[in-house]
């Protein structure tokens, strides 16, 4: 891609464009109708490697189920892990848990309002700690993410760099975030460079016609970045075990899950589809095929009709085992593959039920 010459970004010029830009074209997005550092702090955490369709949904359920950090501190891990469940990374919610126990018991449920004393919770890297400071406080802390990140490359005609400079490039996108950070509305100036990250500023196939900052940009398209690593496939099989607990009635009815032991370094405590010994499922026992991405492995499920009586030859021994009912499956940890395939398969959610 070629580079376009220009001078020396102008501050002044980056902040007012920018600005008038998201004034007029920032989503409505549920965290950004209250200065709460406590939502700011929730949402922010959810955000992260989580697209922002799918967190609207889950962070307006946990703030109506944990309005304060009081609230979340006084819940158990298993309730903070039920309302996340679907968002992924459950170490994240793990940490915001910690972090809520820590500010109730140490701090009369208040959060901190600098970027420096919030770093020193759980979770809280210097990322988070900028956003909650500044949008909240309106601390002048530069919040660089992955979207700031590439704006900042682009605007400056930088690729990615790797190796040892890396560390060199980060610094020098970081100095750059906080000499066009407007001093005066820090929080609104972070926000307006993250939606346009988001929005326009794509990572393929850049808006560059409809940038505020096109005339300001070096790059004006896509810049070079680095190969990722590829992502790996498996394959799996999961046992789909139901049964009505009343007449034949689906409805009013239960599922048969496992939980994840508690030693295991991916989603401890989590409640899944028993595993089946085989990936592979005989075409008349197959009840749906998914595909599941978690990290950088990519993964085609194979979910199997099993009954009740067989999955103990069927499935691999793991962890302990019950019966779950579907009215209550809202209110346990499931793996994001689980209530997906719950959700398919109509036993929760939106579906209608179907015969298992």
């Amino acid at each position: 891609m070629p580079r376009h010459k220009r001078g020396a970004l102008n501050a002044e010029v980056v902040r007012g464009h920018l600005l008038g830009w998201y004034a007029a074209n920032q989503r409505d997005l549920p965290w950004r109708r209250s200065r709460d550092p406590y939502f700011i702090w929730v949402s922010e955490i959810m955000l992260q490697q989580t697209r922002v369709a799918v967190v609207i949904d889950r962070f307006e359920a946990f703030v109506r189920q944990f309005p304060s950090v009081t609230a979340l501190a006084r819940a158990t891990e298993q309730e903070v892990l039920a309302l996340w469940s679907g968002l992924g990374y459950y170490r994240r919610a793990r940490m915001l848990h910690q972090a809520a126990k820590f500010v109730a018991t140490h701090r009369h449920g208040r959060l901190p309002q600098t970027a420096e004393e919030l770093r020193e919770l759980p979770g809280i890297g210097p990322y988070t700690a900028a956003a909650i400071a500044s949008i909240a406080h309106g601390e002048s802390e530069a919040v660089v993410d992955g979207n700031v990140e590439r704006v900042l490359c682009r605007l400056e005609g930088w690729d990615e760099a790797g190796g040892k400079g890396a560390m060199e490039q980060r610094r020098k996108i970081q100095e750059l975030a906080g000499q066009l950070l407007d001093p005066d509305r820090p929080g609104d100036f972070n926000q307006a460079m993250m939606e346009l990250g988001a929005t326009v500023c794509l990572p393929r196939n850049p808006q560059c016609l409809v940038c505020p900052l096109a005339k300001a940009c070096k790059t004006r398209g896509e810049h070079k970045t680095l190969p990722r690593s590829p992502m790996q496939t498996k394959a799996v099989g999961h046992a789909l075990t139901a049964r009505p607990v009343s007449d034949d009635a689906l409805a009013d009815g239960e599922v048969l899950l496992e939980q994840r032991p508690a030693a295991t370094s991916v989603m401890p405590g989590m409640w899944q589809l028993p595993v089946l010994r085989e990936a592979e499922v005989p075409a008349g026992e197959l009840r749906m095929m998914v595909r599941h991405s978690i990290m950088q492995i990519t993964y085609t499920v194979r979910v199997r009709a099993v009954a009740a009586k067989d999955v103990a030859a069927l499935a691999v021994k793991g962890g302990k085992r019950r019966w779950v009912r579907l009215e209550d499956l809202e209110s346990i940890p499931l793996t994001g593959l689980t209530r997906k395939v719950l959700i398919r398969a109509g036993l929760m959610g939106g579906g209608s039920p179907t015969a298992v």
